[in-house]
């Protein structure tokens, strides 16, 4: 993943709702959802869920596909991978001391 495609992804993630729906479809697993079911789940009313499902499907959070008159919502759990592969790439490289430090919110397992 790019810096850009990181960036852009934790901007959409950044949003309370958005935040809440993308868990929501982790919780439901690789099945995804429907929008009525995460409508009804979540309470975030109709017209705003479809804003915030375009954008998260627009930097790859979740793919969606229609299913008769439903839309069925799916985690992207190969982007989710790639987005959490990227913030830890680098961890503890390059900060001296800084590798070692107990304050580190994450272990370093030295690769």
């Amino acid at each position: 993943m790019k810096h850009d495609e990181a960036a852009a992804t934790l901007a959409e993630l950044g949003n309370r709702h958005r935040l809440a729906v993308f868990r929501y479809l982790v919780k439901a697993g690789p099945g995804g959802a429907s929008v009525g079911e995460i409508q009804q789940a979540l309470g975030i009313p109709l017209s705003t869920l479809s804003h915030h499902l375009s954008r998260m499907a627009h930097v790859g959070l979740i793919d969606q596909t229609r299913h008769g008159r439903a839309i069925l919502c799916v985690p992207n759990y190969a982007h989710l991978a790639g987005l959490l592969a990227f913030l830890q790439q680098e961890c503890c490289v390059g900060h001296g001391d800084m590798a070692a430090s107990p304050a580190l919110p994450v272990e370093c397992d030295g690769d």
